[in-house]
């Protein structure tokens, strides 16, 4: 997400110019890029207008540090803006009602929410160790039922049963009374959604709100419809008391114009961004991390976040032993490494992150997918538990063995053969083998794995 946006404003940031303070002179050029920048993102017009007008009003006559060049100083107050114009900080759930805290979620067809139901009622037991419910009450979609009650299974969430022959009204409230008589903490309901904002639509559902009174309305959002995305919620917003909105698909939105209109024109808070299709892959939206993120300087607290939640423990601090003992990081260690960015999105999920990580090119970014990794995982796999404990023995048949049994080419299994290479090395400098040491060693040898992980 923002690819575009911050390449364009890192660039532009660099080149701001003099001599100890910030004028209207040398920062003109830089707030008109700003400006372009923020519309080909698909920034709604009024958001840019105020943004930049912002920026101004502070940079202007700034005292810059003598620590600090302009850019340094334009940078931060770049940052504060896009922060506040985001919202400034996460606003969490409130569940201060009588069990079950109900939870309506509302939005266009296609959007993602009965997925975002699911991954909701994930989150909500995962992080808060809530006992949750979750019940459809989108009766012009019988598959919606369906996909619903198949997620609710798999994540072992309460599923309530509705058909299409019942009112959304009366599905809610029986929901609701079942929730109760089981001590459910939440209850999540899932509504229709239609292709386009109608009269029939908004009545159906200012219904079912003004029946169930939920503590928290939730609209769900594409991100990449851009700014459109803010117009549709505001045009919700007229019609239901929504309380915050969710972002998704943000995975495949390169522009971000959805995240940065969303609040100036609503109001409402963003909070929660669906950053892919697995029902572990929503976060909860950060402005001040996501602003960083947007200017190429990382996402530090969220990456550690995502390892503390993700990584298998276990099998890290074995690895730790191990290295500090000095015994040799084999190719099954390759594996579980492997298999552990899996886990967490990706090696690209995991440099979005990272600070600096922004300005790789996207040559070196499309070489790390999971696709890679998985057919990375499936070469190891192939090999025996022999030639995996002591990768040396790989040569000449072996490797005419592997590679057949694997479907891949031995060009295939050379680059991994050379990217493990690279990897031993690097834990053999390591004092601790943990995680964060690795990706502090997977960053400055990024430039040169990169060679590695193509196919």
């Amino acid at each position: 997400m923002f690819e575009n946006l911050t390449d364009r404003l890192t660039k532009t940031l660099k080149v701001v110019r003099g001599q100890g303070r910030l004028t209207e002179d040398n920062i003109k050029d830089t707030l008109r890029e700003i400006r372009l920048s923020l519309l080909e993102a698909d920034v709604a017009l009024p958001v840019v207008q105020a943004f930049i007008a912002g920026v101004k009003t502070r940079a202007l006559g700034t005292e810059v540090e003598t620590s600090l060049l302009p850019s340094q100083a334009l940078l931060k107050i770049v940052q504060d803006e896009l922060m506040q114009v985001m919202g400034g900080a996460n606003e969490g759930l409130s569940f201060k009602t009588n069990p079950p805290a109900v939870i309506l979620m509302a939005g266009l067809q296609g959007a993602g929410k009965t997925t975002t139901v699911a991954k909701l009622g994930r989150w909500l037991k995962e992080n808060h160790k809530k006992s949750v419910g979750v019940v459809s009450a989108d009766v012009y979609r019988p598959a919606a039922i369906k996909q619903l009650e198949t997620l609710a299974n798999d994540l072992s969430l309460e599923f309530f049963e509705s058909d299409v022959s019942q009112k959304p009204v009366d599905i809610a409230t029986n929901a609701i009374a079942k929730a109760r008589r089981k001590f459910l903490d939440v209850l999540i309901v899932d509504t229709a959604g239609r292709l386009a904002i109608d009269d029939e639509m908004m009545a159906e559902i200012k219904a079912l709100h003004a029946a169930i009174k939920p503590i928290e309305t939730l609209f769900v959002v594409d991100s990449m419809t851009g700014q459109d995305a803010a117009n549709t919620a505001k045009a919700f917003d007229e019609a239901l008391p929504l309380t915050g909105v969710v972002l998704t698909k943000a995975d495949g939105d390169a522009r971000g114009g959805a995240a940065l209109s969303i609040r100036h024109i609503t109001g409402k808070p963003i909070k929660f961004i669906g950053t892919g299709e697995k029902t572990d892959e929503l976060e909860l939206f950060h402005p001040d991390r996501l602003a960083s993120r947007i200017l190429g300087m990382g996402d530090m607290l969220s990456l550690i976040e995502q390892v503390e939640r993700k990584v298998d423990q276990k099998k890290a601090e074995r690895l730790a032993k191990k290295v500090k003992k000095g015994q040799t990081f084999n190719l099954e260690d390759f594996k579980d490494q492997l298999q552990q960015m899996q886990n967490m999105g990706g090696v690209g999920s995991l440099l979005d992150k990272m600070p600096g990580m922004g300005n790789l090119s996207e040559s070196v970014k499309d070489k790390v997918n999971d696709k890679e990794l998985a057919r990375q995982v499936a070469v190891i796999n192939s090999m025996t538990f022999q030639e995996r404990k002591f990768p040396d023995i790989i040569k000449g048949n072996r490797k005419k063995r592997i590679a057949a049994g694997c479907g891949q080419d031995l060009q295939d299994l050379n680059k991994l053969l050379k990217q493990f290479k690279m990897m031993q090395k690097m834990m053999k400098r390591f004092k601790k083998g943990n995680m964060a040491n690795m990706m502090r060693g997977l960053k400055s040898n990024m430039g040169g794995m990169g060679g590695g992980l193509g196919g």
